[in-house]
């Protein structure tokens, strides 16, 4: 007899598929395709969380689903045995697969949700696709809160915001009564044609853009990647011309660039596939100019995240020598250490990165690169404390597993997860407070020292009561005009930026008052 079989032979006289059903006739459920879902999310889970957790243990988590979607059901792993129960009898039970048979293991699973579907109308009324959202969502709830599982659908329009839209990297804006180009995405489509903004868009494929509004002219100039696009403008000097654009995958553009007096202020709303290389081509657009800026501001308020090599991108861009960051976990190819390779782009410009409590993830892993290598000063409000970093993995059903695999490390060691980036100068105190702190900062005198001195000297695993403790030196808040007025001083004020500079990692800390 095959054993595979003997393993999941079921106890009760009928096989899951045949088991009759208070409700008559059901659509069948998709045994296989859900043992293969499972089979390979387990594969691919159990070697890369950062606890160890055994297949058995996933397992009764993951089944723990079938007890939300109907709370008369239950499930237990108990002498050898893998159970699904109703209060008064066991609807069925396997022989429990050998710890290491993953793909036994995932079979099981399928048949204890095929006996619940066929016992259950709340289990059906959600579908195959809630039983596998279900066993998902309960497992990954013992997890961090950043893994996750993403349906099909959703994975795929998922998938698409990675990559960006097909369509011609153009974005425009209503003047006047004329439709004019607000931006141009580097690399874009538009750009490579030499498309500028502030030229009026009159046609798109020979259609009048008049009336229109912007948003319905960005819709009709996208579509399938590969598709053209006849685009007509005209300039300042009402020299008309006409473009054929080919569309393509475009990520959104997010570095945003303004002048404020000598001031380079670059926003950066989230870190997409172009990042890194477009914050290089602003600064130094920035400051090829006839009066260039005395000091740049990044500012990262709001800015959630987004792709990890594009925060050590931005990093190395600013960055001559250092850590950027490392990464740590399970799984080897999960650790990682990164090095600054190239040129400051700025020369050594004074930079001060402006965050919130908003400011997460990959804008997190900036910002403490930067700070810790002495390269800006950090102002604003602690921030959200996401440093733990995602692999993907598609499945055979279309949806993706999103699972936290690593740590990220400052380069002083300390961990962003939890602490979040603790600003060298603190905006969340009110008026009064920074107007006091950067008073003691011009006379050379840092009142953050300890709380600094604190954070940076961290390790992990921390206590819930010490990262508290941590955090409430300078409490997440929302951004406000405060912060550019303090980023303005000080660049303004050489003394009170320096005494506001960590110095770079690998030196030690300034030693905190008594």
């Amino acid at each position: 007899m095959n054993l595979r079989l003997v393993l999941l032979l079921f106890l009760v006289a009928a096989p899951a598929e045949a088991l009759a059903s208070p409700q008559g006739s059901i659509p069948h459920f998709p045994a296989t395709l859900t043992s293969e879902v499972l089979g390979e999310a387990l594969t691919f889970i159990e070697p890369r969380t950062l606890s160890p957790y055994p297949v058995p243990t996933l397992a009764l988590w993951g089944l723990g689903g079938l007890s939300l979607l109907d709370p008369s059901l239950s499930t237990e792993l108990s002498a050898g045995k893998l159970s699904l129960a109703s209060p008064d009898r066991v609807l069925a039970a396997v022989t429990a697969p050998k710890p290491a048979d993953v793909s036994a293991w995932g079979r099981a699973i399928a048949e204890l949700a095929a006996v619940a579907w066929n016992n259950s109308r709340e289990v059906r009324a959600l579908g195959p696709d809630g039983v596998i959202q279900a066993f998902f969502d309960e497992l990954f709830n013992h997890f961090d809160p950043y893994s996750r599982y993403v349906p099909a659908g959703e994975a795929a329009e998922d998938r698409a915001a990675r990559s960006g839209q097909a369509g011609t990297g153009i974005t425009l804006a209503a003047r006047d009564g004329a439709i004019l180009v607000q931006g141009v995405v580097i690399g874009s489509p538009a750009a490579n044609a030499g498309i500028h903004p502030g030229e009026r868009l009159l046609f798109v494929d020979g259609a009048t853009t008049a009336g229109k509004a912007p948003r319905v002219l960005e819709a009709e100039m996208a579509g399938p990647a590969g598709s053209t696009v006849v685009l007509t403008f005209a300039d300042a000097a009402h020299h008309v011309r006409t473009v054929v654009l080919v569309r393509r995958n475009v990520p959104p553009e997010t570095v945003f660039s303004a002048r404020d007096g000598d001031l380079l202020v670059l926003r950066i709303s989230a870190f997409d596939a172009t990042t890194g290389p477009h914050l290089a081509d602003e600064i130094a657009a920035g400051l090829s100019v006839a009066a260039p800026p005395k000091g740049i501001v990044l500012d990262l308020r709001g800015n959630r995240g987004g792709l990890l090599d594009q925060a050590v991108y931005a990093a190395d861009v600013l960055l001559a020598r250092g850590v950027i960051a490392s990464t740590a976990g399970r799984d080897p190819s999960a650790s990682h250490l990164w090095l600054a390779a190239g040129a400051d782009l700025a020369g050594g410009l004074p930079v001060v990165v402006v965050v919130d409590g908003l400011t997460a993830s990959a804008a997190e892993i900036l910002s403490a690169a930067l700070a810790d290598n002495g390269r800006a000063v950090v102002l604003g409000s602690t921030t959200l404390g996401k440093g733990l970093v995602q692999t993907i993995e598609p499945l055979p059903n279309g949806g993706e597993l999103f699972v936290t695999w690593s740590r990220v490390l400052a380069p002083r060691g300390w961990p962003i997860e939890g602490l979040g980036v603790l600003p060298q100068v603190c905006t969340s105190h009110g008026p009064s407070w920074l107007d006091r702190q950067l008073a003691q900062l011009g006379e050379g005198v840092q009142p953050m020292a300890r709380a600094i001195f604190e954070h940076e000297t961290a390790r992990a695993p921390l206590p819930l009561a010490q990262i508290l403790a941590i955090r409430s030196a300078c409490p997440a808040a929302v951004g406000s005009e405060a912060d550019m007025r303090a980023a303005r001083f000080l660049i303004d004020n050489p003394a009170a930026y320096a005494a506001a500079l960590l110095p770079p990692a690998g030196r030690p800390l300034f030693q905190p008052p008594r």
